[in-house]
């Protein structure tokens, strides 16, 4: 069970730290490290899970997990 719960943290981990090396230029051209959406988090969780990074199951939880965390 601690291995599982690990595994999820990994993955959340991972995930955010892909999605959160994203930046963008402001109005004044400065360079801004971009949030990353909920949108983008779910593209990025069935990505890794189409590429079997993850099971269905674990899938459907981080899911849940993320839509918590953005609420």
């Amino acid at each position: 069970m601690h291995a599982k719960i690990f595994r999820i943290l990994l993955i959340l981990l991972l995930l955010t730290t892909m999605t959160s090396c994203l930046s963008v230029q402001d109005e004044n051209g400065e360079q801004k490290n971009a949030q990353p959406t909920l949108g983008q988090e779910l593209i990025d969780l069935k990505k890794a899970r189409d590429m079997g990074a993850i099971s269905k199951l674990e899938y459907t939880e981080l899911k849940e997990i993320l839509k918590e965390f953005y609420r």
